[in-house]
């Protein structure tokens, strides 16, 4: 398994440069490190911001899949999605409501034909709400099928 989370992972992030706004670092509450974040009051409804994790040596005709934590806190926050960079239309991944404030796990299944995949994005899509962000963190890729719960 590859460590792509982001206080010590061993990954390539990269902010998008066309994009509304930039994800940032967050403190985490146990103290141990951080997430990446967008505060509710950044930007206005409907901006984007776009987090890219650039995927190197990827085997093609295999499969991995894609864990990591996300919160969506906060009222009207906005939405998170995951985009494949061969996938470039459709989300793989969309959450827009958070019931709480914990934190939760999502899971990808990157199938790797002839093309492979070469990036992940993490796109933030601002709400009406001004209070709360949306994070990501403990980003790991691991080869073979997604865990079951």
């Amino acid at each position: 398994s590859v460590d792509c989370s982001f206080s010590r992972g061993v990954c390539d992030w990269k902010q998008e440069a066309d994009d509304d706004f930039d994800w940032n670092p967050a403190d985490r509450d146990r103290g141990d490190g951080y997430y990446m974040a967008v505060p509710a009051f950044v930007g206005h409804k409907k901006d984007m911001g776009r987090l890219k994790l650039l995927l190197t040596d990827l085997k093609p005709k295999s499969s991995y899949c894609l864990i990591f934590s996300y919160r969506l806190a906060g009222e009207k926050v906005g939405k998170l999605r995951v985009f494949l960079a061969n996938k470039k239309t459709a989300p793989v991944w969309e959450q827009n409501t958070g019931k709480d404030e914990r934190w939760r796990t999502g899971k990808i299944e990157i199938f790797q034909g002839a093309e492979t995949t070469n990036s992940v994005t993490f796109e933030s899509e601002r709400g009406k709400g001004k209070t709360g962000e949306i994070g990501v963190d403990n980003v790991i890729l691991i080869s073979g099928l997604c865990p079951e719960d």
